[in-house]
């Protein structure tokens, strides 16, 4: 069998519940779904400081290995969840594991795409690149599925100058298009004043805990639809990213779980892209000529925020030559605050060091834009692996 035939297999017996093993002569098979018992090693106990609610959801969920096929490949019973949350960030992994979905055959009424917008909504404009929104609307729209936006107030912007006060309330759009905002009124003031930094440790990258992880665990938490029911979230971490991410586990109980309390809220996390490479990842949105975020067409590897902490020199040398306003805001709050975003230099200096990607100026425009004018649907014969592709990712350590 082909590498195209074995993949589509694995895809397909992912959704009907089967075991795939490849013979001697390297064709797929299928067998009867058997559930296995997880893997025990042993290992010195040490003292679980996780929440009791926590633990009691880790152990309910060891408990109902029935939910998960028993491959090589940890895959859910897709089919067994009321709703599959995508969280969506415009991004290659994001859009690979969507397609992924698709051709799992999860109907499209029960995938949700979740889009948190980084600066908020607000007036902010600091870090994201002006076109994600449009074009999640863009790519949403052609594929027939649902799109929800979240954010906190203010943003990055808000929390990075937060000085004696509470982190700001979230807000998320609920059934019917309505805005709910909650929190930002209970717990102790506290001061920021510097931007994140880059670690693998979230307490210090607090860009992605406050901006995306809490605020997605947030919108569900405080969401009746969600209580009594089971939800799959999807995210795009994948191993060949970093060491960090390498030790993830591609199926587990999300942080918003809450299987054992008195709203049975169950939510599992799956990585269905995580020991995917990057290779694999451009293959399926070329195989449905997916239209790239414009951000990878100007020469950027990964697509997060347009000034991400984590740009290496030539990303630093892009952003001042393409968006010299945004750059300009970005250092001067590093001086401002007297600490750079990394440790050994500050984006100025990056930028002098660094060789700007060459560009397009209908990219450059079609990037710096509200709206994304382009279909997000391309024709084989004009569908083209984009200049960022395979380049510097510079992503969470």
């Amino acid at each position: 069998m082909s590498k195209h035939g074995t993949l589509f297999a694995m895809t397909r017996a992912m959704a009907i519940g089967t075991r795939l093993e490849i013979d001697s002569a390297g064709d797929v098979t299928s067998s009867a779904l058997h559930v296995a018992s997880p893997t025990i090693t042993a290992r010195t106990p040490r003292r679980d400081r996780r929440s009791p609610v926590r633990r009691r959801a880790r152990r309910a969920a060891s408990e109902q290995r029935d939910d998960v096929v028993s491959t090589s490949l940890t895959v859910p019973a897709l089919d067994s969840y009321a709703t599959v949350v995508v969280a969506f960030s415009g991004g290659k992994d994001s859009l690979a594991f969507l397609l992924h979905l698709i051709e799992a055959g999860v109907p499209r009424e029960r995938i949700e795409l979740w889009h948190h917008d980084v600066d908020g909504r607000e007036g902010s404009d600091l870090m994201d690149w002006p076109c994600t929104r449009a074009y999640c609307q863009t790519v949403a729209d052609a594929l027939g599925v649902r799109l929800y936006f979240s954010w906190k107030v203010g943003g990055f912007e808000r929390e990075m100058l937060r000085d004696g006060v509470r982190t700001a309330p979230t807000r998320f759009e609920v059934l019917g298009g309505a805005v709910v905002e909650v929190g930002g009124v209970r717990g102790g003031s506290g001061t920021r004043r510097r931007f994140p930094q880059v670690s693998a440790d979230l307490k210090v990258r607090w860009c992605s805990a406050y901006l995306k992880i809490d605020v997605g665990s947030t919108a569900i938490r405080n969401q009746e639809r969600f209580r009594r029911a089971r939800t799959l979230i999807v995210s795009g971490e994948r191993a060949q990213e970093s060491p960090a991410r390498a030790k993830y586990q591609v199926f587990e109980p999300d942080r918003a779980d809450g299987r054992t309390t008195r709203h049975e809220r169950h939510v599992d996390r799956w990585r269905p892209v995580h020991g995917w490479t990057e290779k694999q990842v451009w293959a399926i949105i070329e195989r449905h000529c997916i239209n790239p975020h414009p951000a990878y067409r100007l020469g950027w590897g990964r697509v997060s925020c347009a000034a991400c902490i984590f740009g290496g020199s030539a990303q630093w040398a892009s952003l001042a030559r393409l968006a010299p306003a945004k750059f300009e805001r970005v250092a001067t709050y590093e001086e401002q605050f007297g600490v750079t975003i990394q440790r050994k230099r500050s984006v100025r200096q990056l930028a002098v060091i660094g060789n700007p990607y060459a560009w397009d100026e209908a990219d450059a425009r079609a990037a710096l834009s509200i709206a994304f004018d382009e279909p997000a649907i391309l024709t084989p014969s004009t569908w083209r692996l984009p200049r960022g592709a395979y380049g510097e990712s510079c992503g969470p350590s």
